[in-house]
């Protein structure tokens, strides 16, 4: 019998969860760590995917204020999964501050 060994959590991984607890309560779906496959390589990552009704909203979580590269990630995110009119969120894990995009 094989026994799988366990990660670690990092530090983004422990933010991501953390987001995901707070705004659970809001949303009637929430999916974490969400990739966008192309034909040959995967085209990005979006942190969390939230659902309510017909309504679709994208967080970006980083570990400090970055909220430049959260930009541009939510944007080409956004442009990737034809939401254009979804919105948008940046979460700073160290000072615990959710931003709309």
């Amino acid at each position: 019998m094989a026994f799988k060994q366990k990660r670690k959590l990092t530090k983004h991984d422990k933010y991501v969860l953390e987001l995901k607890d707070k705004i659970k309560h809001k949303y009637d779906f929430v999916s974490v760590n969400v990739k966008i496959p192309g034909k040959k390589r995967s085209l990005g990552e979006i942190d969390l995917v939230a659902k309510k009704g017909h309504n679709i909203d994208l967080y970006e979580v980083k570990c400090s204020h970055r909220i430049l590269k959260a930009k541009k990630q939510l944007k080409r995110m956004k442009r990737l999964m034809n939401l254009d009119k979804s919105r948008a969120y940046f979460y700073c894990g160290s000072s615990e501050c959710l931003i709309d995009v």
